[in-house]
């Protein structure tokens, strides 16, 4: 008795059932991250090729700019937007921290790398918000450390926003305290408000809004820590719900011999309770 191989179309030899299956996992590919696009700040022209030499040995590290100045250094984070800012802090003229001072407040905010050669500005700005820091001459060692870092915070805005707003904070620190910032939320946008721009804090539950003239943004930080973070400032608690700017405070109407209507430039009212009336009166010197 004769038998016959099996046939499939076309006489090939029969494939197994497996092998016809459409195997996903034999195509997939493995996710790749976006490279770090770094912008470089120094003003010695061989402290920024050491260090791009060093970042150039890295493959997902794309150097995107160079600055020699904090005037050139602004233009360039307005321009290029970049992912990482390695940032020297002793520059002629605008230093690091005004830099700092006077970065977007629209839009995505760099995370930002301190390189110094004096450790204890690099340590004062890393407990501040800073990424990390790099005392000169940067080792290896130290700048793989940091570029982890950055690796880590990509895609985080929220976190970048809030630890350049504290950057600011303590760049602020000998000057007055309306250089100071504070990150707001609308959409999926991260914004740094200065407090001059600010009207009040009110909490609704769970949620913050942080008050200006024309727009109301979400805090990414709960009323008691702002409260604590502004002490000190223009603004003070008026209720367990608010924190308002006095300067923005147009007229006190009492409600009571305890109870005071604030109406503030915007024309949003705000009630003060019975145990911050005698702060709110003394702080508008009433």
């Amino acid at each position: 008795m004769r038998t016959f191989a099996p046939l499939v179309a076309g006489n090939d030899p029969l494939m197994s059932f497996s092998s016809l299956v459409h195997d996903d996992s034999m195509h997939s590919e493995p996710m790749i991250s976006p490279p770090i696009r770094a912008l470089l700040v120094d003003d010695e022209p061989v402290a920024r090729q050491v260090l791009r030499d060093e970042l150039e040995t890295f493959e997902d590290v794309e150097i995107v700019g160079e600055a020699a100045d904090g005037e050139e250094a602004l233009a360039q984070v307005g321009a290029l937007k970049p992912d990482l800012l390695l940032l020297d802090l002793q520059m002629p003229g605008m230093s690091g921290f005004d830099v700092i001072l006077r970065l977007p407040s629209t839009g995505p905010v760099p995370a930002v790398v301190i390189v110094t050669a004096y450790d204890e500005h690099a340590i004062r700005a890393f407990e501040a918000g800073a990424l990390d820091y790099l005392l000169k001459p940067v080792s290896r060692e130290r700048l793989e450390k940091a570029l982890e870092r950055a690796r880590a915070m990509q895609g985080r805005a929220a976190e970048r926003a809030d630890a350049l707003a504290r950057l600011g904070d303590i760049a602020a620190a000998p000057a007055a305290a309306k250089t100071r910032k504070v990150v707001g939320r609308l959409g999926e946008e991260y914004y740094l408000l200065a407090l001059d721009d600010i009207f009040a804090f009110q909490a609704e539950r769970e949620i913050v809004w942080i008050v200006t003239a024309k727009q109301r943004y979400l805090a990414t930080q709960a009323l008691r820590h702002i409260d604590a973070r502004l002490r000190g400032t223009s603004f003070q608690r008026v209720h367990r719900n608010a924190l308002v700017n006095v300067n923005h405070v147009r007229k006190m109407t009492p409600l009571t011999s305890q109870r005071w209507l604030l109406t503030l430039s915007n024309g949003q009212e705000f009630v003060v309770s019975k145990r911050q009336a005698g702060a709110v009166r003394q702080m508008l010197q009433w």
